[in-house]
């Protein structure tokens, strides 16, 4: 089992062989290829790098894909990095 870091990292390698994809969470975070070696390791833009693939499915199931990683694995790492969801009425 990957810990939620080690997911992030393979996440970002994977988008980075994905142009289109990687521009477009360049686009959404705000963040430019220069400062995105800077950003790896800051728990909130890695974060926001498993979010990225929650949001969208089709494009989960893509890196899930490619790299063998069950999606359980990116859950477990989006609620290690966004904690439990909680639900309210």
């Amino acid at each position: 089992m990957k810990s939620a870091d080690e997911t992030a990292i393979a996440i970002l390698g994977w988008l980075a062989n994905e142009p289109e994809l990687l521009s477009r969470f360049l686009a959404l975070t705000g963040t430019d290829p220069a400062s995105l070696r800077k950003a790896v390791g800051d728990p909130a833009f890695m974060g926001g790098v498993v979010a990225f693939l929650m949001d969208h499915e089709p494009t989960l199931m893509a890196f899930c894909t490619a790299t063998q990683t069950a999606p359980e694995e990116v859950v477990r790492a989006h609620q290690a990095f966004s904690g439990p969801a909680n639900f309210e009425d």
